[in-house]
């Protein structure tokens, strides 16, 4: 709940600015490309700041680190409520982009570590809840605010930093690997042999306790529920990404070239590229279209939000959940499909929510195309842990949300941009803006589903790399 709280901070953040739009143009005087700089900015710090953050993860106590970066996030926002000028808010941006860029990395390597592999489905679903939460609420609560006061609605956000922070510093920092996840595996996988491949039954290390701080990135990893039923099915792996102890002692570079030599990885890293992208420039304008589009009030556009939020958890809670029971029953490609469906469906129908003048005709389409849009998150996010050493998971990570952030911080301003100077602004400037933006999210879609080839070789090689590593490292 709490590592669900974190990214719930960091949406309800992103969505302010999106829900304040109105407020801030006329007080800072500004333009749509402004308010896309604006989210772009903390952004693109955040990309580049995640990176270093993924060897902190693998390296160092993971809940003291991210409880000292909510701290700042707090004072960052509270910053952000005192700014004076354009100007000014626009730096406050940049200290908050280095601060929360420490979520992604972190939260990831966590999870990993806290739960057993064939319920990360299950499990992603749950957090990414409370991102779709903090979403609305940046959006509906923090929005209704800013018709108030912008201000208020940046400091009405710093309040539960503080006490999210205390609360994360008192998190126990588990052992690596998965070795010791904080529940036992509640429904166990099995293969076609009917022999389970959950990674409940892994032997345990008997020379460290579940939750020793100081856990050595040296202990054997626990097999997840995927590269066991890739070992079952003798698949062949890349032998040139197993290379023994040296895994553990990778440096950022070395570290890098091998995250992004893993062919599947960088499909998801694209996929789920695509995927934020459009969703962070429809979140940063959905209000401002939607009240121009529909013809509705600020308040009625803040309550579609919340309805489109609902459908948006409802695909999360259901994906998650579906991509391990299929994993459970012997489908090894599950997360994969799952989320290349999701994506082809989501821009297939978005394209009539976006055309229509009727606010009851947008809302059928709008909500199934976010229940879609948010389905493709937790299994694509428990697939890449499958197919990523244990002990480069916070690297990876770091790569991954730096890769997609940077991509993710264009879409803001991108859409600004074009809508003002492409499309002529108003309406019809972002009505064509976002149809224009599906093109990626569909193609995306087709790339996922050609990832299926990869994805069982690229899971065994992990399995493969990881016991090479252990073995001689332990």
């Amino acid at each position: 709940m709490l590592l669900g709280a974190v990214l719930a901070l960091s949406s309800a953040d992103a969505a302010t600015v999106g829900a304040a739009a109105t407020q801030l143009r006329s007080a800072l005087h500004i333009s749509n490309t402004d308010i896309g700089l604006l989210v772009a900015v903390s952004s693109v710090v955040a990309a580049v700041a995640s990176m270093p953050f993924g060897a902190v993860a693998d390296r160092f106590n993971r809940t003291r680190t991210l409880g000292l970066a909510i701290i700042l996030w707090g004072v960052a926002m509270a910053l952000s409520a005192a700014a004076s000028s354009f100007g000014r808010l626009l730096l406050t941006r940049l200290l908050l982009g280095i601060v929360t860029a420490a979520a992604g990395p972190i939260v990831a390597s966590l999870i990993g570590d806290y739960f057993p592999s064939g319920e990360r489905g299950k499990i992603y679903g749950y957090l990414l809840t409370g991102e779709l939460l903090g979403a609305g609420i940046g959006f509906a609560v923090t929005g209704d605010v800013a018709a108030l006061s912008w201000r208020a609605a940046f400091l009405v956000l710093a309040i539960p930093a503080f006490i999210l922070a205390r609360e994360v510093l008192r998190l126990p920092e588990p052992a690596r690997g998965g070795v010791a996840p904080l529940l036992p595996s509640t429904k166990p996988a099995s293969g076609p042999t009917g022999q389970p491949v959950s990674p409940a039954a892994s032997p345990q290390p008997s020379t460290s306790a579940p939750y020793a701080s100081g856990a050595s990135a040296f202990e054997p990893a626990a097999e997840t529920a995927a590269q066991r039923l890739a070992r079952q099915r003798g698949l062949i792996t890349n032998e040139a990404l197993i290379i023994g102890p040296r895994l553990d002692r990778l440096g950022f570079v070395a570290a890098f070239r091998y995250v992004i030599s893993i062919p599947t990885n960088v499909t998801l890293i694209v996929a789920s590229s695509c995927g934020y992208f459009y969703l962070s420039g429809v979140e940063t304008f959905a209000v401002e279209f939607a009240k121009q589009q529909y013809r509705i009030n600020q308040a009625f556009a803040n309550a579609l939000l919340l309805v489109l939020g609902a459908g948006a958890i409802l695909g999360v809670l259901v994906a998650g959940r579906l991509s391990d029971g299929l994993l459970h029953r012997g489908f090894l490609n599950a997360r994969i499909l799952i989320t290349g469906i999701a994506a082809l469906a989501t821009a297939g129908l978005f394209v009539p929510a976006l055309l229509t003048r009727s606010v009851s005709v947008a809302l059928f389409y709008l909500v199934l195309a976010a229940l879609f849009l948010s389905a493709q998150n937790p299994p694509i996010d428990a697939a890449r842990l499958d197919i990523v050493p244990s002990s480069l998971w916070g690297r990876a990570e770091g790569i991954r949300t730096g890769l997609r952030t940077g991509a993710q911080a264009l879409a803001p301003l991108l859409f600004g941009v074009v809508s003002d100077h492409v499309f002529g602004g108003g309406r019809s400037g972002l009505e064509l803006t976002f149809l224009v933006m599906l093109l990626p999210l569909a193609a995306n879609g087709v790339l996922l589903l050609k990832a299926m080839r990869t994805y069982p070789r690229d899971v065994a090689t992990a399995a493969a790399a990881q016991e090479a590593a252990g073995h001689e490292g332990a």
